[in-house]
């Protein structure tokens, strides 16, 4: 009995280890979001600019970023980010939402949309981590 449970024990480690890793690096996301700074920003004092701020995405609402003017398509989504929205998202904004106002092309790379996911989804909705 002592040898199931150890081995149960053993599998969920795993499992966690494999999922932590299978989140992304958000050091590495940090660097993706490069190309996503012109228009949104994160962090501490972070405001709108072209885009939303995104600090707070995991959870929210599409379209409910306090006093950003999104487009109709994106605040009647029914979205609520969390991360395989998101993911879908970020691969092809205009596919995920027509009539979105967002004209970045998306990020192909898998392990470019996990990074960036890992690194904006630490930020609580004033920004700290």
């Amino acid at each position: 009995m002592k040898l199931i449970h150890a081995l149960s024990a053993a599998a969920v480690l795993a499992f966690a280890s494999s999922s932590a890793f299978a989140a992304g690096d958000p050091d590495a996301g940090q660097k993706v979001f490069l190309k996503c700074a012109a228009c949104h920003k994160i962090g501490p004092g972070a405001k709108n600019g072209v885009g939303p701020s995104l600090n707070g995405i995991a959870g929210r609402k599409s379209g409910q970023s306090e006093g950003f003017t999104y487009s109709d398509a994106n605040k009647n989504s029914g979205i609520t980010w969390d991360e395989a929205t998101f993911k879908e998202y970020i691969t092809a904004p205009q596919k995920k939402v027509p009539g979105t106002k967002m004209t970045f092309p998306g990020l192909p790379a898998e392990g470019d949309r996990d990074n960036v996911w890992a690194y904006i989804s630490q930020f609580k909705a004033d920004g700290s981590k």
